[in-house]
């Protein structure tokens, strides 16, 4: 599920992860950090369905202390290289596939496996927006094309699914902070309301699946549906769990990704082998993921032995308190304490990179030396990970703000570049608008009004499909436009 953003007392926000709301009645909850929260200079840039006021840009974060070079010896600050592409290995893919299989994000266990036995059916119902057809229907085209799911839209199939486009007060009402979710065994938003405190909407006493509605606020962007149809369709046909260990897929709290990924449908591919079925214990999947892992991912090679490394209460409990209402200090405290965690398990993989990224997040006003450093560090462990492409192209976002309100234009045209192609592979629309604002705004700050012009209208290009309005298009871009004010400031 997708969760809302909730607006803090300092100004600061981020989607709010209710610990309580993990109940049997949903597949998983996400800390959801999309595009636009994450980037520095924001004051509520966010292609979430709530866009609350975040602090505005102060003078010392935006100029005067941001003084260091991004790859400066004197200072031990360096840009690390971009990350490799992932490695889809069998053995790692099998112990993705039971990880994110037998349990719920809660930590509640699932006795058996289930999925849709036979073909499948999608539909929307409610005041679906004009774009969500055409969204759905290449999402169906991806999962027949590149899982293998036996998926078409239309209501003829037993087993369907119904996407329903519902107001967002109403979401609201019935589950505070979500913005979208998926629940099993009910076709509709007053159906959900009747049964959803019976055992019909629990995923743990689902024997086979049969129906599931996804739930998805009327009044959201375009990119925002779309990210939601991606995640909540996945998991009404495949896993219902998610891992911070994962960097190259939508099934982590991270939310870098927002639309499945190769490694999304090696999972699903492998979910609807007929090696597998409903009611198979978590042992007898296990026997059979070797023999399906080497049909659908030949290239993978075999399976070993399955190498636990999963990720402790306390690194998740420490995030959520991190990303949570509280005070700054307290949450600074809980991003360090994640930080401290990962360091203590050895990890270099995308779980310290995101401690850092929160941190860097937490600390942009208050401390902006800190901040770039979290930063920069969590782009070393982001460089370090295969598949965490996407990662490091919100890190390098952030890193070209800081350089935008330096006055190091060619820093910041150099970080948008190599960020552009991560989000173009993704048709992540909300992070290129942002990305050519940024070049528009380096590119006059170099007096090239030609190319300044020219990154304007590309980024209103990709400014209605990822933010849904012009309005806020524009209200971001006089962000942007403050910040390089700033750095031109230092330059004369």
């Amino acid at each position: 599920m997708r969760f809302q953003y909730v607006p803090l007392a300092a100004g600061f926000a981020m989607r709010k992860p209710v610990r309580a709301m993990r109940s049997a009645s949903f597949g998983r909850n996400r800390k959801l950090v999309t595009v636009l929260s994450v980037l520095a200079i924001s004051a509520g840039l966010s292609a979430c369905t709530v866009n609350p006021q975040m602090e505005a840009p102060t003078a010392r974060a935006s100029s005067a202390a941001i003084s260091m070079p991004l790859n400066d010896p004197s200072t031990g600050l360096s840009l690390p290289a971009l990350p490799r592409e992932s490695i889809l290995g069998n053995s790692l893919m099998a112990r993705d596939f039971m990880e994110l299989g037998f349990q719920l994000e809660s930590g509640r266990p699932l006795a058996r496996f289930t999925r849709f036995e036979g073909p499948i059916t999608i539909s929307l119902a409610g005041p679906a927006p004009g774009q969500a057809g055409q969204d759905l229907s290449q999402l169906v085209s991806r999962l027949r094309n590149e899982a293998g799911i036996a998926i078409s839209t239309g209501t003829g199939a037993g087993n369907h699914i119904t996407v329903e486009f519902v107001p967002k007060r109403q979401l609201r009402a019935a589950v505070p902070n979500v913005a979208c979710f998926v629940v099993p065994n009910v076709s509709s938003f007053a159906e959900y309301k009747a049964e959803r405190r019976s055992g019909l909407t629990d995923w743990t006493r689902v024997t086979q699946r049969r129906t599931a509605a996804v739930f998805v606020p009327a009044q959201a962007a375009p990119q925002e549906i779309r990210d939601c149809l991606h995640e909540e369709v996945s998991q009404a046909l495949g896993p219902l769990n998610d891992s911070y260990r994962l960097p190259d897929t939508v099934w982590n709290d991270d939310n870098f990704n927002s639309v499945l990924t190769r490694h999304d449908m090696t999972i699903l591919r492998a979910w609807y082998d007929p090696a597998l079925q409903s009611g198979m214990s978590q042992p007898e999947v296990l026997s059979a993921l070797p023999g399906v892992l080497s049909r659908v991912n030949p290239a993978g090679g075999s399976v070993t032995r399955l190498i636990e490394d999963k990720t402790p209460n306390s690194f998740t409990n420490a995030v959520s308190r991190a990303m949570s209402a509280g005070s700054t200090r307290s949450r600074q405290s809980a991003a360090q304490q994640a930080i401290q965690i990962a360091a203590a398990q050895g990890w270099t993989d995308s779980r310290a990179g995101f401690a850092n990224f929160i941190m860097g997040r937490l600390t942009l006003n208050s401390d902006p030396s800190t901040a770039l450093r979290s930063f920069l560090k969590a782009a070393e462990y982001y460089s370090a990970t295969p598949g965490a492409y996407m990662q490091s192209a919100h890190v390098d976002m952030q890193l070209a703000t800081f350089a935008l309100a330096s006055g190091r234009s060619d820093q910041a045209l150099s970080l948008t570049q190599r960020a552009l192609r991560p989000a173009l592979r993704t048709k992540d629309a909300a992070l290129m608008s942002t990305l050519y604002m940024i070049r528009a705004e380096a590119f006059g700050q170099q007096g090239n009004q030609g190319q300044a012009a020219q990154a304007r209208v590309d980024s209103q290009n990709w400014a209605r499909y990822g933010f849904g309005s012009d309005t806020v298009a524009q209200s971001r871009a006089a962000e942007v436009a403050a910040l390089a004010r700033a750095g031109s400031r230092r330059l004369n």
